[in-house]
């Protein structure tokens, strides 16, 4: 069997795809050809015919020549652990044949004379020194570190240092795909020799590190190393955690050009396997079944590298695989309830490839789910009585008056506490018309703005970090902020995107835990939080315990403080004690770090714990499921309040018209002006015609934005319908005037033009 090239110049096997050849020195006689089911098998019978002497092989293989030749570990991780050769259990005589830390051989080539090397090949033609460069350095695990270790023979076992001359390693990728075709072969063909190797045991560093090298190579974009590429990312998968723990932050050390290489490249992987524009470049799928997972549980390697890089060193949502919106996502979150984190693979095992459109629409369908097998039971239940059916219990009706909005939605949604994932319907009392969404929405935007206003209570707005925050003696009615809890269930339930501007830290808050415990007396929204989070509410406060954390000087004396802190209610100031006795308990520089920890736990869970917990309680009671286990924080505020990131140039394609068309040149004039507008006013017209200056997670065609003619004077400034997120414009006869009375109205928005 010999390994053949395609015409991309990529090693392919002759008959069977998916399994890795052994690269020979010498040709091998050629005989009928038949698919081997596996590498065992594969090397069994090559060894069968060079014992029978049926056939003159060449018994230089670059592989060990072992009697028998194990499958690659599978990426369960118990099945791993159990198949993997401990050097413990193996009899002396065998043990003595593995050099446990082999003597890398001495290789002196800079990264400098490299490229040097490389000018001269790319000037003369002649390749030859390169060539021999990258044969001998990608040969094996021994040679890779020969080549790239900072010292050959030096340990470097410490997660902070991989020990490997990133530079020269950068070096050498950026030179290959421009090296002659039988060089690219001569890398994978020796990429190849190294995975067939048999396994000696637990990985050692130096193979960690040509894994590490290895998997930054370029080549892995074409669909032609697909094979190669995914035996690699099975062996990574495959590595204990331990080892997993050091190559996390040796990829945390990357740069970010070079990071986000590798994690589009497993994208890309995950992608084509999933949907082949060529299905015929790949194997069956059911031969490669467990290409994804590999592919999946490397790229969370990374994942892990960039949350705990500060900052991260690519965006969160550089992370999702758009391609998996178009999966069956519900039948592989119904796998993952059903199995959970086991040996079955779900791509909601690994919640940081799903975009928040799938993870909304899962927590939506899941419950409904809930919602339609509660109704069919209060159906069957109706119906068992002979009682008559209204279809009016499918939803969640709501009938508040005006002037009483805030005690009769508390009392409806305290009374209607089992209905409250069923479709919201309101109903303002006294008033005639269906609710077709816009008199939902205008009951969201009244009751967001009057609960937030300072003037009620609940809520103080700290103007240095724009935000609201929990009032700490607002406590003599809990069931209040209940409310507001549920109203964002109901917000994320509904698909409204609220007005509501809350610290980051609220959302951390909210899943902690993710479920509601069982226990009611169990504590919810006990956060582990920083002084990062405290700087995004209180700056000024977080600036000063900052300055205490790195004061040089004596902090017992200078400071003269103690763990006690004071907090002003009503006007009166109370003292709270951090700690029993805190009242007598000096800082000093031995205690500081405790009581700035200890200062932000009480600022920020202790003393709202009870308007939390209520919260908490409330936003839960409507969207509780499991699939909140799929979230991060950041992710909760996005469907709670939309995404900040805008795209007019998206909004003016979707855009409806009412009395306009798209063509007509008051419509024109006013996209060129929006499109010329800065953020700040693109946000401010947003949140004039739609009631908030974020995009929900579907996008701008979730908005259903439209531009509607107003017969009227050109002396009228436009006028919105925020519940319907329409504009309404006057014919304005230039662009000049457009602009000067747009600018006017959406500058001088609030209680002005809104309707």
């Amino acid at each position: 069997m010999r390994l053949k090239m395609n015409e991309n110049n990529y090693p392919l096997e002759d008959m069977d795809r998916d399994r890795l050849p052994p690269i020979l020195t010498h040709s091998l006689d050629r005989g009928p050809k038949l698919p081997f089911s596996s590498y065992g098998s594969f090397i069994s019978t090559l060894n069968h015919k060079r014992v029978s002497g049926s056939h003159s092989l060449s018994t230089q293989l670059l592989l060990p020549a072992v009697r028998q030749v194990r499958e690659l570990p599978p990426i369960c991780p118990d099945v791993r652990q159990k198949q993997r050769i401990s050097i413990d259990v193996l009899p002396p005589e065998v043990k003595a044949r593995f050099a446990s830390d082999p003597i890398i051989p001495i290789r002196t080539k800079t990264a400098k004379e490299f490229q040097e090397d490389i000018e001269k090949a790319t000037i003369s033609g002649d390749w030859k020194q390169v060539h021999d460069f990258y044969l001998t350095t990608f040969d094996s695990f021994l040679e890779l570190n020969a080549a790239f270790k900072k010292e050959a023979n030096a340990p470097y076992n410490t997660i902070e240092d991989s020990g490997i001359n990133t530079k020269f390693v950068n070096a050498v990728y950026d030179a290959l795909l421009h090296t002659p075709p039988d060089t690219q072969k001569s890398v994978l063909k020796g990429i190849i020799n190294s995975l067939l190797r048999e396994w000696k045991g637990p990985r050692t560093k130096d193979d960690l590190r040509a894994y590490f090298i290895l998997v930054q190579n370029p080549q892995y974009t074409s669909t032609a190393t697909y094979v190669i590429y995914a035996h690699l990312l099975r062996q990574i998968a495959a590595l204990a955690e331990a080892d997993h723990h050091f190559l996390m932050h040796w990829f945390k050390k990357l740069s970010q050009k070079r990071f986000k290489q590798l994690v589009e490249r497993l994208q890309l992987f995950i992608t084509t396997r999933l949907f082949p524009a060529k299905p015929e470049e790949l194997p069956p799928m059911a031969k490669c079944s467990w290409w994804i997972p590999s592919a999946t549980k490397v790229l969370s390697l990374l994942n892990a590298a960039n949350s705990i890089s500060s900052p991260p060193i690519i965006p969160f949502s550089d992370f999702y695989n758009l391609t998996l919106d178009h999966i069956d996502f519900m039948e592989d979150y119904q796998t993952w309830q059903a199995h959970g984190n086991s040996n079955r693979f779900t791509f909601c095992q690994f919640p940081f490839i799903l975009s928040t459109v799938v993870k909304k629409a899962i927590i939506q369908r899941d419950s409904e789910q809930q919602m339609i097998s509660m109704a069919r039971q209060t159906l069957v239940d109706k119906v068992s009585r002979r009682q008559r059916v209204d279809m009016s219990l499918l939803f969640l009706n709501i009938k508040v008056r005006r002037l009483q909005l805030v005690s009769d939605s508390l009392d409806e949604l305290s009374r209607k506490r089992a209905d409250l994932k069923k479709k919201l319907k309101v109903t303002f009392v006294g008033e005639a018309g269906l609710d077709m969404g816009g008199l939902t929405k205008e009951w969201f935007l009244l009751l967001i703005r009057q609960i937030f206003h300072t003037d009620y209570g609940m809520f103080t707005y700290v103007k240095d970090s724009q935000c609201h925050w929990f009032s700490s003696w607002k406590c003599d009615n809990c069931s209040e902020f209940r409310l507001v809890g549920a109203l964002m269930g109901l917000a994320v339930y509904n698909s409204i995107t609220l007005d509501i501007r809350f610290p980051p830290c609220v959302y951390k808050k909210l899943l902690t835990p993710p479920i509601v415990p069982c226990d009611p007396d169990a504590p919810v929204g006990m956060a582990t939080l920083t002084l990062d989070d405290l700087q995004q509410i209180m700056p000024d406060l977080a600036h000063g315990l900052g300055e205490l954390l790195s004061y040089e000087g004596n902090v017992e004396e200078d400071f003269y403080t103690t763990f006690q802190v004071f907090q002003e209610e009503l006007g009166v100031v109370k003292s709270y004690n951090l700690k029993p006795g805190g009242d007598k308990i000096p800082v000093t520089n031995q205690n500081r770090k405790e009581y700035v920890q200890l200062y932000i736990d009480f600022l920020l869970n202790k003393s709202i714990y009870r308007q939390f917990a209520a919260f908490y309680h409330g936003f839960h009671s409507v969207c509780a499921s499991n699939a909140l286990m799929l979230l991060r924080p950041e992710e909760v505020e996005i469907l709670v309040c939309g995404s900040p990131n805008l795209d007019m140039s998206s909004l003016q394609r979707v855009a409806q018209y009412e009395g306009y068309s798209k063509t007509d040149p008051t419509v024109r004039a006013f996209w060129d002006v929006v499109l010329a507008f800065p953020l700040e006013l693109q946000k401010r017209l947003l949140h004039f015609t739609t009631g908030s200056d974020r995009v929900p997670v579907g996008g701008m065609a979730d908005l259903n934005f439209k531009i509607s003619k107003i017969d009227v004077s050109t002396d009228w400034l436009p006028v919105s319908h925020t519940c319907f997120n329409q504009i309404c414009l006057p014919p304005y006869k230039s662009k000049k005037e457009l602009r000067q009375k747009l600018t006017i109205a959406i500058s001088n928005a609030e209680g002005f033009g809104l309707e």
